[in-house]
């Protein structure tokens, strides 16, 4: 068996050197017309983070795992394509802000139309909106000479700083196809290959539509609860309630859990708005616009949540941070991975740039360019630094603001830095990840997020 992998992302790398690390008679290649990413992942240096990755590419690349530029190719001799293209959202047009670019996935089907001969199997890797398939299908089968195509969905539930671990021993795998002869021996084909490493009872086999409609609404509940604890943790530090204790109380009742109940700065990272968004479109799409407003809230409270934070910011330092140097810890949208999309951090330092703080940003994983990429665009204001240390960073700054849990925030010698800031010096916890009774102690005035600002985490 050959699998062809199209596109070299977050998800088709990572999951494409695990099916190659199981199933070494299966070759596998992974394609993209981005040589410069092909080159990075033919390299020492990979074009993400993510724990155990380095080790798990190194084991297979060269042997049957291969990194090329070669569409093509790829497409020509593969039993099996996983399209995993990106999805943006549309920028202009109907659905803008909202709806799925679907760009990237009918170029990609168009491709395979042209190149592709005898059966194939294409699976949906990307995270598209349901009745994308039926799309992908008419693409396939208009355009081709001489393919005979069935389209699977197969979603990917990676959370990333986990990728790896996630892959290796998955909640469930899930795989949707046509309820035809041949839609359902290609969905046992792609069960072959996952059923090497995951027991059978969790690959989970449906028909198209609820596979794809699965990834959306997966995405759209966790980030529910982010917003709701998030929503809470601002009624918690007005009443004097700890969102921690809080949390941990509801967390043990069966019926919700304690997962994903952690109060923070916000949710980023490049799924759950832009599932949430996409959902919402559908809603309204399908003429259900009360079911598309509740699922926009939870993005509007998302974004509201990191603008309280820096506007906690400003006023906690005497309504006015013109001229002040505010440490920015943290810039990746999570720890153990270098991915910024759609990071809480870029609105937080925005908003303080316009307040006309000197904001200096130090995080361990993200590049200094992918950094002022993020936070101007293509602007420049010399208000913004990078740092190379969280030493550098809070060296005469007035406060300091904790944005992304990375456990190296944890050790840091607070009290060395507390001798070079000036008095008072703040730290802002935007991620409650820091021991405040002992910061309070060296003299720092501590604000978690969700606690009064005398509370002790």
């Amino acid at each position: 068996m050959k699998i062809c992998c199209l596109g070299a992302g977050y998800v088709g790398g990572p999951t494409m050197a695990m099916i190659a690390a199981k199933c070494p008679d299966i070759e596998v290649n992974v394609v993209d017309p981005n040589e410069a990413r092909i080159a990075e992942w033919n390299s020492d240096t990979l074009p993400i983070y993510e724990p155990g990755l380095d080790e798990l590419v190194r084991g297979s690349r060269g042997k049957n795992l291969f990194f090329s530029t070669d569409v093509d190719g790829g497409i020509r001799k593969a039993d099996i394509i996983f399209v995993s293209v990106g999805t943006p959202t549309k920028k202009q047009g109907i659905g803008a802000g909202r709806a799925a670019d679907l760009k990237y996935v009918e170029s990609a089907a168009r491709r395979i139309a042209a190149i592709a001969e005898g059966p194939k199997i294409i699976v949906e890797k990307s995270t598209i909106p349901v009745k994308t398939a039926e799309a992908i299908i008419t693409i396939l089968r208009a355009n081709s000479k001489s393919g005979q195509f069935d389209v699977l969905s197969n979603p990917e539930f990676l959370a990333e700083g986990t990728a790896v671990e996630d892959l290796t021993c998955p909640d469930r795998v899930l795989i949707g196809g046509e309820q035809t002869p041949s839609g359902l021996a290609a969905i046992e084909k792609l069960v072959s290959v996952y059923a090497r490493w995951v027991p059978r009872e969790r690959i989970l086999t449906t028909n198209l539509w609820s596979s794809e409609l699965s990834k959306l609404v997966a995405n759209a509940f966790l980030a529910q609860r982010i917003s709701s604890i998030n929503s809470i943790s601002a009624l918690c530090e007005a009443t004097g309630a700890d969102v921690d204790e809080v949390a941990n109380a509801i967390g043990k009742d069966s019926r919700i859990g304690p997962k994903f109940l952690k109060a923070s700065v916000g949710f980023g990272g490049s799924c759950f708005q832009k599932d949430i968004l996409n959902l919402a479109y559908l809603c309204g799409h399908f003429g259900l616009p009360e079911v598309s407003a509740y699922w926009e809230s939870v993005v509007k409270i998302n974004d509201w949540q990191k603008h309280r934070f820096a506007a906690r910011i400003v006023r906690e330092l005497f309504n006015t941070i013109t001229g002040k140097r505010i440490a920015v810890l943290g810039f990746a949208f999570k720890k153990d991975t270098n991915d910024t999309r759609e990071t809480a951090a870029i609105a937080v330092c925005q908003d303080l740039l316009a307040e006309g703080a000197e904001v200096v940003v130090y995080d361990p994983k993200v590049r200094e360019q992918e950094i002022l990429t993020d936070v101007l665009g293509s602007a420049k204001n010399p208000n913004l630094k990078i740092a190379k240390s969280a030493e550098e960073a809070a060296a005469g700054a007035h406060a300091i603001a904790i944005l992304t849990e990375w456990d190296a925030f944890k050790t840091i010698d607070y009290a060395k830095l507390h001798e070079g800031m000036p008095k008072p010096a703040c730290i802002f916890d935007g991620r409650n990840i820091l021991p405040h009774r002992e910061l309070r102690k060296i003299g720092f005035r501590v604000f978690p997020i969700g606690k009064a600002s005398g509370q002790d985490g």
